[in-house]
């Protein structure tokens, strides 16, 4: 049974995110040199290298697509779909617009809002389905105005993909799939094959090497981030229960051995209930041994005396996703300032954030919360300043923009405001 104590106050959730080995990122160097040399002949010998398939054609054909609906049933389509609807109003209402600003002596100032023009997402496959993957990291793209994705993922071995990942990206629109998992899908997505688009910015989640891709490519394309291991924190009082602290603890738990499951509690009654929750709960779960061992490596139970103190190391573990179970959880969201996701009351389990009420489940990790934000519009567009000084204006201001160049010792800087004013 996990132990129940008192908090340590240096306590943290921040944790080194995984650099991979010498060997490792040596390969990953090497894949990528490869695709950029050998463009689509690369990407079908590692696929082949690598998963152990000889693809016949490096995109998704539509006929795989047609196939893909035949093995969905009624109930998984419709689910998928009211996903896809909630996903998309959340987003849509994070939409900036343009902006435009004009003064009295004829200065015009604003702000242009401009997405991106390609995006590539990449989804995790084989025999594994990650339908949400593909809605969390393609809706905020498309809500941005992107008109190009592509996505690209793992071929199982009759080199097709899941079919609930090929129904998911057809309801988002996603025409462009390719066939193509790895370091060697990365390095197609950011430098382009004769095939593959080059993109403008990486998304998604993956395997060290995926990670390691991504970190090498960055500054040729942009990235979402190199996410840490999955983490949620509890805080809780004495009105909570037990049985559902433990599940949504756990539910973070079975994603793998450095996953984080945490409890702050003002309750040591409640510490001890979720503590034998766990372990009920845990005799039956088809990924216990991993669940096992995150709890022993990764989780704990501490309890405060206050809830003052709870929140206080809520905001110091800065976690990905927060639940608060408590008599009035509304009243303590304005004191939480570190949080990826923040989910209020007994029903709000993490798994409605993860999978359907609307907003991304691509969150900050590692205590990065902060300072991040979950993945969003704004992260598939960019922003250009607009400036257009009147002559006035320059007549106005010109003698103060010459002062600060000189400053900076930049006299051809000065110079050209100089030359300007004064002209009749």
């Amino acid at each position: 049974m996990m132990n129940v104590t008192p908090l340590d106050k240096s306590v943290t959730l921040e944790r080194t995110i995984e650099g991979g080995t010498e060997k490792q990122r040596e390969s990953v160097a090497s894949i990528i040199e490869k695709v950029r040399e050998n463009g689509d002949k690369g990407l079908m010998e590692l696929t082949e290298i690598f998963d152990r398939v000889t693809l016949d054609e490096l995109f998704v054909q539509q006929e795989e697509i047609d196939e893909a609906y035949n093995q969905v049933n009624d109930t998984e389509l419709e689910a998928i779909r009211k996903a896809i609807e909630n996903i998309k109003d959340f987003h849509q209402r994070q939409l900036r617009q343009s902006w435009m600003v004009t003064k009295e002596d004829g200065t015009m100032l604003g702000q242009r809002i401009i997405p991106f023009d390609r995006v590539g997402i990449y989804v995790p496959g084989g025999k594994a389905a990650y339908p949400s993957t593909i809605m969390m990291d393609a809706i905020p793209a498309i809500a941005a105005g992107v008109k190009s994705i592509t996505m690209c993922s793992p071929p199982g071995e009759d080199q097709r993909l899941h079919p609930m990942v090929l129904v998911t990206a057809s309801e988002l629109g996603i025409e462009r799939i390719v066939k193509v998992g790895g370091a060697q899908a990365v390095a197609a997505l950011a430098y382009g094959t004769e095939s593959v688009q080059k993109v403008d910015k990486i998304v998604g989640p993956g395997n060290i090497y995926v990670a390691l891709a991504k970190r090498e490519v960055f500054g040729q394309v942009a990235i979402d981030s190199i996410a840490g291991p999955s983490e949620i924190v509890v805080l809780a009082d004495e009105t909570a229960r037990a049985d559902y602290i433990a599940a949504d603890m756990l539910s973070q738990a079975e994603h793998d051995e450095l996953a984080s499951a945490v409890l702050v509690t003002t309750s040591e009654e409640l510490g001890r209930k979720v503590a034998q929750e766990l372990e009920r709960q845990l005799e039956d779960l088809p990924r216990k041994k991993i669940a096992e061992e995150s709890l022993d490596k990764h989780g704990a139970i501490y309890v405060t005396e206050t809830i003052a103190e709870a929140v206080d190391a809520v905001n110091r573990l800065a976690p990905e996703h927060l639940e608060i179970m408590t008599a009035r959880p509304e009243n303590l969201l304005g004191s939480i300032r570190h949080a990826g996701a923040v989910f209020l009351g007994p029903y709000s389990a993490e798994a409605v954030g993860d999978y359907f009420a609307g907003p991304n489940h691509v969150l900050p990790t590692s205590g990065t919360a902060r300072f991040s934000s979950p993945l969003g519009v704004d992260d598939f567009v960019k922003r250009s300043s607009v400036i257009s000084y009147s002559k006035e204006a320059l007549e106005d201001n010109g003698e103060y923009i010459s002062a600060i160049a000189r400053i900076e010792g930049l006299e051809a800087h000065a110079r050209a405001v100089d030359i300007r004013k004064g002209e009749k």
